[in-house]
């Protein structure tokens, strides 16, 4: 029972990554917002790994930390981020994030010589088709509910960001203390989304009780909540049954999308997103488990 209701809440707090995107880049600009996010995140986490007695990685992988959190939280949300700023809807950002074990995966294989099934590369496939089948339709429409060619290009540079980050994590940093790696990728995180303010110039923030709601909850909820649960659920029910949570995630995204904010999917829209998903999850399935990573969303 208590499994139960862990997956159940990890999952409904997983799925507002790109909510509290959708809701917070109205009133400031998305890198500042990001910028303040994970600097306090920052804070907290080495609050704990303080208490926890978790000390600071040196030399080698201080550096190979601070790497991975650059791409993972960094450029990952920084462009995703700005992919949703810019008319790009939640559901279809977090189901574009779905793909990024995929990529680890052809990544894998690419650069580390792992072998990948056919079963994986059909499902790799299928799940491109059906993000496209999701995205083209809302490219192509004009005005208000059209997606530009820019944002599609940022929300997919974004995942093979998180798909480095998750590929640098599988090395010698893997054993260190969740606090304290947390922090320190947070930390370089937070230094690209800081590079990415002044590079925009643009400080917009209108301090309005929604904004620090969604602050407040991208640190507390996402980060130290949603994370806390993703590692008691990856220890208790294995990497496997947790990926597959994982595919829960981009549908509900879109429910709440849908009901908060009136964001719609057309019927080649939804098939494409049944068709990704079970893409993905046909991919997930022929991946050995040892090679199986998990990484923050948004």
């Amino acid at each position: 029972m208590i499994a139960l209701l862990a997956s159940v809440l990890f999952v409904l707090i997983w799925s507002t990554g790109f909510i509290v995107a959708r809701a917070v880049v109205p009133h400031a600009a998305p890198e500042l917002a990001l910028a303040i996010r994970l600097t306090l995140t920052t804070l907290l986490l080495a609050g704990a790994a303080i208490c926890a007695r978790q000390g600071l990685p040196r030399g080698r992988r201080l550096g190979l930390h601070l790497t991975a959190g650059a791409m993972l939280h960094g450029v990952y949300l920084t462009l995703s981020w700005w992919a949703v700023s810019h008319d790009m809807p939640a559901g279809i950002m977090a189901l574009i994030g779905a793909l990024q074990p995929l990529m680890v995966a052809v990544a894998s294989v690419l650069l580390l010589g792992d072998r990948l099934p056919g079963r994986a590369w059909g499902g790799l496939a299928i799940a491109i088709v059906g993000v496209g089948c999701v995205l083209l339709p809302a490219i192509e429409r004009s005005g208000g509910a059209g997606v530009g060619l820019l944002p599609a290009i940022a929300g997919m540079v974004a995942v093979l960001a998180m798909a480095g980050g998750t590929l640098v994590q599988r090395g010698a940093i893997a054993g260190d203390g969740i606090a304290v790696s947390g922090a320190v990728q947070n930390a370089g995180g937070a230094l690209v989304a800081v590079a990415a303010t002044l590079l925009a110039g643009e400080y917009r923030w209108d301090g309005t009780p929604i904004l620090w709601i969604g602050i407040g909850w991208s640190v507390l909820g996402l980060s130290a909540g949603g994370l806390s649960l993703l590692v008691w659920l990856v220890r208790h029910q294995g990497p496997t049954r947790m990926s597959m949570l994982l595919l829960l995630v981009p549908p509900l995204a879109a429910i709440e999308a849908w009901l908060l904010f009136g964001e719609r999917l057309g019927p080649v829209q939804i098939a494409g997103f049944a068709l990704a998903l079970g893409g993905v999850m046909l991919g997930r399935s022929a991946r050995p488990s040892r090679e199986e990573e998990l990484s923050e969303p948004a």
